[in-house]
């Protein structure tokens, strides 16, 4: 698994490395609080943005992260972010995750296409056997939304983090193992289709 930055890029939407200088960007995309409501993070100012950036960087650095911007690429502007996290390439695995958009693109092809091209570049480049998925327990709209991308459920982790305002939160893990991958994709670009 080569660990590096790398754009991923598909119809409606562009995947391309998180950089430093997306800070004004990203907050504004990341302005509506209910973003956050489900997440370990609190993003309510700047400063709250540019901390969330540097983690993500940083752990890029380390070789445990690979963290994009999301682009709606028919405006060119950024709309969210997402990364590929807890990388373990001796295991060959990886966790999709971080996933935030603004809820004017929620419901649209864009997450369904980013994820599309993360699973492709996970199984297909990286050759993963596992991509792990998860959520807080109490985020349904998020539970949903794994499944229906084709992810099962494992289990939750009783409180298993805890977030930024100080709740404790449990986590529900889902995963898309390698013998699962093309039936996953298949139903990715029908879904595609449908949009």
């Amino acid at each position: 698994m080569q660990i590096k930055p790398v754009t991923l890029e598909g119809k409606s939407v562009r995947l391309a490395p998180l950089k430093l200088e997306n800070l004004a960007e990203l907050y504004e995309a990341a302005s509506d609080e209910s973003l956050w409501r489900w997440t370990t993070n609190i993003v309510e100012s700047r400063e709250d943005m540019l901390r969330y950036i540097e983690t993500a960087l940083g752990e890029a650095a380390g070789k445990i992260s690979v963290p994009f911007v999301t682009i709606e690429k028919s405006t060119g502007k950024i709309i969210g972010s997402t990364r590929f996290g807890n990388i373990d390439a001796k295991n060959r695995k990886t966790e999709i995750g971080w996933t935030w958009i603004n809820p004017k693109w929620q419901r649209t092809a864009i997450n369904t296409e980013a994820k599309l091209l993360m699973l492709t570049h996970a199984f297909e480049t990286w050759n993963c056997v596992r991509v792990e998925l998860k959520t807080d327990a109490l985020n349904e709209k998020s539970r949903k939304a794994i499944r229906r991308i084709g992810a099962k459920q494992e289990g939750i982790l009783r409180q298993h983090l805890i977030t930024d305002a100080g709740r404790f939160r449990d986590t529900v893990y889902f995963s898309i193992i390698d013998s699962e991958w093309q039936t996953v994709k298949a139903d990715l670009n029908e879904k595609l289709r449908s949009f």
